[in-house]
């Protein structure tokens, strides 16, 4: 029979072969009002999924307080248009998990993993019924959920324009962000600003409130997406912003899939703000590669400073830095005070061609002898750190990728320093025609891009230090080859850049930046000097200290082997401090003021600390609580000396030992702009 559409209190009633089918009206969604929550293990902090009137609605409490106010979820589908209204929650699967897992590497050798989840089919209760699925794990100290799109014929092919998941603030709160889709992709100082005057930021963003309670927003497992920036839409209420395409989408997949997580972090302190980010670990899938032992964590240094500082260059010419001759001397230099490898810029053809497109992988300019230099470094038992620039050109680098790897894997080279320097929106690719398409850093094409270069380069057995990168989201725990990465303003902006990075830079990042991995700050400057001798707003023993604080498995001795001859006991710090860690503490600390931040030596017994501080002038109390009971130490340690700090003489440092226990608190005092090291270590 015909179908005969009938007026009821349903939006359609169709009858047609004996079919009979009715979608509810607003005005029943609205008596079917639905809310779901899930707790913490600890019960502490809850996470409630609401429909009001069929609009989906998300709010976050801790002790009954609010953290999250609520806030829309929801999608703009190509073709489909809004997909969040008209929604009905299905019946909540939960489950939990309490286990730990062990880092291949990392801050902490163990990770405790302890969560209860909430799985929940939402569905649209329009003539299509298009679900999604929310998945939300709920930590003690954070969450983090996600949307799952199931094989569905309603929703094959998914375009997505934008995705419409909010965070309203709770509590007047101040916030410490970056901008977001700006040209400098994620090199900016970080503004302090009230919660209410943020633009559009990068995450994680961090927020305090005038309670003290610590939130970070970010995102876990970035994969086949688009990163999100956060735009305030209005007073504390944020709306994710997915970086854009060169598509009319912003990211495109097809069904199944789920989306990367979207993550609060919360702590008490900033100090407890900066354990909670092992959720970002946590959410994401087990390593991929097995066994990994392959991956060498180490210091390296490098051809690499004098080019910040116009002494050489990338490119070839008479200040060309990538000799055959300056690399012997590195290597030497490497050898002689146990660098394990050498990283060299700047040593193949293509430099410097507009996007990129000149560059030549695995040819060596012909004043570098790539044979010569890896001989060399085998018989010092040193290795070379490979470099990648692609000037933004990923395609150009995707293509030559093989060749590349392989090239290097030839001759030794188990870590490789990539470079994606480019504007925003300036990521070059070709489109299977040839017809070039721009990308930005940190959109859906460089998602996959950065995992493509992951699995390549470990086929290779070749570990990834990618700068000028998309944000780190936590992949390193399923591709433990991504040892590290930039994604924040380094060392090279205290050379040239105006301003340098000032000295509440590190106590920020720390409580930002760090909240999402590893960062290859490139430090140890300890002369102190950018170019044409400008000073770094730093203290000899600042740059000690930021190995410890500035947590990267590849660290960098970043300045000039005639500086480190002139300063032994900085490079004896230098030398000595490992890369690798059992566990991790920060012991004390405020955001952009201080930190001082504690790790222990992965397998061993010994401790070692660093502290930072703003330009102000700090006596620290360093209660060393952490130690072993029953056992004495040996503290050395190097701090500030008198008339220090960034108004002072900034290479007064102090070298000295002495003998602690668990029982005592160490005061010490942080001249403005400046820190200090130390190692502890047992006394048999």
């Amino acid at each position: 029979m015909t179908g005969i559409l009938v007026a009821c209190r349903c939006w359609i009633v169709l009858l047609a072969a004996g079919l009979f089918l009715c979608f509810p009206s607003a005005d029943a969604l609205a008596r079917e009002d639905t809310t779901l929550r899930q707790c913490s293990p600890d019960g502490r902090l809850c996470f409630a999924l609401t429909t009001v009137a069929g609009v989906l609605t998300y709010s976050v409490d801790r002790g009954g307080v609010p953290v999250i106010d609520p806030s829309t979820l929801g999608f703009m589908l190509r073709g489909a248009g809004k997909w969040g209204s008209a929604i009905e929650l299905g019946d909540a699967v939960r489950s939990s998990v309490d286990d730990s897992w062990e880092q291949p590497w990392g801050e902490n050798r163990l990770v405790v993993n302890r969560y209860r989840e909430m799985r929940v089919p939402m569905v649209e209760r329009r003539a299509t019924l298009r679900e999604i699925r929310l998945v939300v794990r709920v930590f003690d100290q954070g969450l983090g959920f996600r949307f799952e799109f199931p094989a569905q014929d309603q929703l094959v092919d998914v375009m997505i324009d934008e995705e419409l998941t909010e965070f309203a603030i709770a509590g007047e709160a101040e916030a410490w962000w970056i901008p977001g889709g700006e040209s400098n992709r994620y090199e900016y100082l970080y503004s302090r600003t009230a919660a209410k005057e943020v633009g559009t930021a990068h995450t994680p963003i961090t927020f305090r409130r005038v309670d003290g309670l610590h939130v970070a927003i970010h995102e876990a497992a970035l994969v086949d997406y688009s990163a999100f920036w956060l735009q305030r839409i209005e007073g504390q209420r944020f709306r994710t912003r997915l970086a854009p395409s060169s598509q009319p989408w912003k990211v495109r997949r097809e069904a199944p899939f789920a989306t990367p997580w979207r993550t609060v972090l919360v702590g008490k302190d900033a100090p407890a703000l900066y354990a909670a980010s092992d959720i970002i670990l946590n959410l994401n899938e087990p390593n991929r590669l097995g066994d990994v032992s392959w991956v060498k964590l180490h210091k390296y240094v490098g051809i690499w400073w004098a080019m910040h500082l116009d002494e050489w260059s990338w490119n070839s010419g008479p200040k060309h830095g990538a000799t055959t001759a300056n690399a012997l001397e590195y290597i030497d230099f490497a050898a002689a005070h146990g660098f394990a490898s050498v990283l060299i810029e700047g040593w193949n053809e293509g430099w410097w061609s507009e996007s990129g497109r000149n560059f030549e992988f695995a040819t060596a300019y012909p004043d570098f002898d790539m044979e010569r230099v890896a001989a060399y470094a085998a018989q010092k038992d040193v290795a070379i750190m490979g470099h990648h620039e692609t000037a933004g050109n990923a395609g150009l680098y995707e293509r030559q990728l093989e060749q590349a790897l392989d090239y290097y894997q030839r001759h030794g080279v188990h870590a490789v320093k990539t470079g994606y320097v480019a504007d925003a929106g300036g990521v070059l690719r070709e489109d299977p025609d040839g017809t070039e398409q721009w990308e930005y850093h940190d959109g859906q094409f460089m998602a996959r891009h950065h995992v493509l270069v992951a699995q390549r380069a470990a086929e290779h057995r070749i570990a990834i230090n990618a700068h000028e990168p998309i944000k780190d989201t936590g992949l390193r725990r399923t591709y433990p080859n991504l040892l590290t990465r930039e994604g924040a303003r380094g060392t090279e902006y205290n050379a040239w850049g105006e301003p340098p990075n000032p000295p509440e830079h590190e106590p920020t990042l720390l409580f930002t930046r760090m909240l999402s991995g590893p960062f290859d700050l490139t430090p140890g400057i300890v002369s102190l000097a950018g170019r044409d001798g400008r000073p770094i707003p730093n203290t000899l023993a600042r740059q000690l200290a930021n190995y410890v604080v500035i947590y990267s498995p590849l660290q960098m001795a970043a300045d000039l082997p005639q500086n480190y001859r002139k300063r032994p006991d900085a490079l004896a710090f230098i030398e000595r401090v490992p890369v690798d860690w059992e566990r991790s503490r920060v012991v004390a600390g405020d955001i952009g003021e201080f930190a001082v931040v504690a790790r222990q030596r992965r397998h061993g017994s010994d401790w070692w600390l660093g502290g930072v501080t703003d330009d102000s002038r700090r006596e620290i109390a360093v209660d060393l609580a952490f130690l072993a009971d029953g056992k004495a130490y040996t503290a050395e340690i190097w701090r500030d000396g008198p008339g220090g700090g960034i108004d002072g003489d900034r290479f007064a440092m102090l070298r000295e030992t002495r003998t602690v226990t668990s029982r005592d608190t160490l005061s010490l005092t942080m001249e403005a702009g400046g820190g200090f090291a130390m190692s502890l270590t047992p006394i048999d």
